[in-house]
């Protein structure tokens, strides 16, 4: 897969707490100018950023970020708070908590709650696998593939680890075929973003990848 391709499954990210609406709109700019999949940035830029790039360029936002443990009806309003203000997909962080709990039916509620709230927009439900073990790696396949949502995310980048190759893999084999798949945290170059694809990715998450136009 050529770059220009590869880049067209990229959603360039700038998430960190110290962000500026200087730097999402450069983010947004460059976003646009290599065609990638979308910008993901945090919600209070959601508004300017939609009003920024118009049509040219698909807005995601994170809810319940970077933690999880607000409750099922707080992530709701953040989703839809994001959609009143612009925003195209939604990536929301699952309960660890309830998935520690085994609570999975807890885990499968909440998801789809936040599914129905986004009204038809893309739902990437981030798992922070690097907190899972291996059973409950199996366990949050079968759930995110029954929940309604269109992605399952390897992690925030904000915990212990991010996108592994195996974790995606494993993920391609144990999840319905109809969910997509995103790796994010960590990849930082084309070797690692071409890995995850080859693994079973279709999205990418990152900050780096997009050179300067």
């Amino acid at each position: 897969m050529d770059k220009a391709e590869l880049i067209q499954r990229v959603d360039h990210t700038i998430l960190t707490p110290t962000a500026t609406w200087d730097q999402v709109r450069e983010a947004c700019d460059l976003a646009v100018a290599w065609h990638a999949a979308s910008v993901c940035i945090p919600p209070r830029f959601v508004r300017r950023a939609a009003q920024h790039v118009g049509h040219t360029l698909k807005i995601c936002t994170v809810v319940g970020f970077p933690n999880g443990y607000s409750t099922p009806e707080v992530k709701i309003f953040e989703t839809e708070d994001a959609i009143r203000c612009g925003a195209d997909e939604i990536d929301m962080v699952m309960s660890l908590g309830l998935a520690k709990s085994g609570d999975w039916e807890g885990v499968l509620r909440e998801i789809r709650g936040v599914k129905a709230s986004c009204q038809g927009r893309i739902l990437k439900v981030i798992v922070e696998a690097c907190q899972l073990t291996m059973e409950e790696k199996e366990a949050v396949c079968r759930v995110v593939s029954m929940s309604g949502a269109d992605y399952i995310k390897t992690s925030t980048g904000f915990s212990t680890g991010g996108a592994t190759v195996e974790d995606v893999a494993l993920f391609r084999r144990l999840c319905s075929p109809e969910l997509r798949i995103k790796a994010a945290g960590g990849i930082r170059t084309w070797e690692q973003a071409q890995a995850m694809i080859d693994a079973g990715a279709d999205r990418i998450g990152a900050s780096a990848l997009l050179p300067p136009v």
